[in-house]
């Protein structure tokens, strides 16, 4: 955390460390299937490239900087009443995906199997960092932003409440 972020405050970073450290140990434990045989790795459930919780954790503070930097409050666009528009491919996709969450949910419950949790989680930051790289969001406008913007939301919203399922705390910034 003092590699990535200096400027931050000792107690933020330290807050940060804590946060992500228990969410990759927590993690790390709950991804295999849990007939499997489990190999303990530091350098692997601290990674933030794979299937991680510090990845799942980045993705989700890399959503709420989109808010940060565009000055949008997320009370504007969780209007029951506002269209979405999917055009792109990578909408689309991740637009299905989260449909699926409720799904996912009900199949973890009745197997006991939280790694279909955590694969689902996984696919959905995969999806979203697809979406990110090709549809602009900020510097789009109109409808297309605000659905954009209502994806966005709602994929922070399914990362944030996947993970708490998992028992493992997000955070606004990394």
């Amino acid at each position: 955390v003092t590699e990535k972020n200096p400027d931050l405050p000792e107690a933020e970073r330290k807050e940060i460390a804590r946060v992500v450290g228990l969410g990759a140990v927590k993690y790390a434990d709950l991804l295999p299937n849990r007939q499997s045989d489990y190999a303990f790795s530091w350098d692997k459930m601290l990674s933030l490239s794979g299937n991680t919780a510090p990845y799942l954790q980045y993705a989700y503070a890399r959503i709420q900087s989109i808010f940060r930097k565009g000055g949008v409050e997320k009370s504007e666009i969780r209007n029951p009443k506002s269209e979405i528009w999917l055009a792109a491919p990578e909408e689309i996709t991740l637009a299905k995906h989260l449909l699926n969450f409720g799904l996912v949910l009900e199949a973890v419950a009745e197997e006991y199997r939280p790694n279909y949790l955590c694969n689902y989680l996984y696919d959905l930051a995969g999806h979203f960092t697809r979406f990110y790289e090709n549809c602009p969001v900020l510097k789009s406008a109109g409808i297309e932003r605000a659905s954009r913007l209502a994806l966005c939301d709602a994929t922070g919203r399914v990362l944030k409440q996947g993970l708490d399922v998992l028992g493992i705390e997000v955070l606004e910034q990394m």
